[in-house]
């Protein structure tokens, strides 16, 4: 397939605020970046062209394309212009990076993968640190963004509410391990597992199983069971690679679980 020349892609892109002035504009040049409009290595359009595309000033977009460039999103190069860095070149840590991630809605599916395969390597590891760390408080923020979870399941119109509720559920967690550096990781990463827990609902017909495997991680922590915390937040993120599509990094997550109750968790 052809690729699209850049002002073509260019013409695709919203118009920033201007009272925004040079963050509103890299904003909208890092969310196409960020969701795979310009593909790595690719050319990314020339400062005159983007100054007549938005009817902004030289200095307005050289302050966005500077940001964009110390993010990692971009390498600007005399002679040979503008182009798209690979993705393992990103700052994703970076608190600005965060900021832009947090109101992605088609993050690039490369980054949707890195993202997964972060939870993958992290979540399980902290469940088993909040199971026997968490203090009451830890219990009650993460039952009370469960019941948010299970209010809004129902309703096609709350899916937002519920992704943030459910957003708030792993957020508690990462709390509840009681560890600086994890829970700094957490909140670095954040707006990368929204966008990757927005991404999943739309995928998923029905929110029912989803539940029952979060409510197994809730259990787990409450009763202090930290092995069946790390194999519950395993089923959750089973789930979530199924929704989405992905693999699991090569891991074989466990599919199925038994409640306590006795009745079997569906896969």
């Amino acid at each position: 397939m052809t690729q699209a020349s850049p002002l073509t892609q260019l013409s695709r892109l919203p118009q920033p605020d201007e009272a925004g002035g040079a963050n509103a504009l890299a904003t909208v040049l890092a969310h196409a970046i960020l969701s795979g409009q310009w593909a790595s290595g690719e050319t990314f359009p020339r400062e005159l062209d983007l100054c007549q595309h938005f009817a902004a000033s030289r200095n307005r977009v050289r302050n966005a394309l500077a940001a964009l460039s110390g993010c990692g999103l971009i390498e600007r190069t005399a002679g040979r212009g503008t182009v798209v860095r690979d993705i393992v070149d990103w700052h994703l840590l970076d608190p600005q990076m965060s900021e832009w991630m947090a109101g992605l809605e088609s993050p690039h599916p490369q980054l949707v993968r890195e993202v997964f395969a972060f939870r993958l390597s992290a979540e399980p590891f902290v469940s088993e640190l909040a199971a026997l760390a968490a203090t009451a408080q830890d219990l009650a923020r993460i039952e009370t963004a469960f019941d948010g979870m299970c209010e809004s399941a129902d309703d096609p119109a709350r899916r937002e509410e519920h992704a943030d509720y459910d957003v708030a559920f792993h957020d508690a967690i990462y709390r509840a391990s009681h560890n600086l550096v994890w829970r700094q990781m957490g909140l670095l990463l954040r707006p990368s597992i929204v966008a990757l827990i927005q991404h999943s609902h739309h995928q998923a017909d029905s929110l029912d199983d989803s539940l029952a495997r979060h409510r197994r991680v809730l259990e787990a922590i409450r009763l202090r069971q930290p092995d069946a915390a790390r194999e519950a937040t395993e089923r959750v993120l089973a789930r979530t690679a199924a929704d989405l599509g992905v693999d699991n990094g090569g891991r074989q997550l466990r599919q199925s679980a038994t409640l306590s109750d006795g009745s079997a968790l569906a896969d």
